[in-house]
């Protein structure tokens, strides 16, 4: 399948995958709402052989088949980088070691 590839401008590292013919066409105006204006990065080629590097290309596929495109999510962030206060164990052992010297 040839796809198109749009990146979120209102949210970091949120990716939509279209097939090249259809564009942005099938995607729902409330998706694209909360998308923002999408930015073109790419067109590839998707095949079952050919791995993505943060989605499951046959879920990519399928779903690209069956509602018109795919909404590849943000990963999840660690609690500690939102909230320094739980910040891991060995992240204070490092701080501390520095101090010390």
């Amino acid at each position: 399948m040839f796809c198109s590839i749009y990146k979120s401008r209102k949210k970091d590292e949120m990716y939509l995958y279209t097939t090249r013919a259809d564009g942005l066409t099938r995607v729902p105006d409330v998706l694209m709402q909360q998308f923002g204006a999408p930015v073109h990065v790419t067109d590839i080629m998707l095949s079952a052989q050919r791995p993505l590097a943060r989605a499951d290309v046959t879920q990519v596929l399928e779903k690209i088949q069956t509602q018109g495109f795919y909404l590849q999510m943000p990963p999840a962030r660690e609690p500690w980088l939102i909230n320094p206060d739980q910040t891991p164990a060995w992240s204070h052992q490092r701080r501390e070691e520095k101090h010390d010297d």
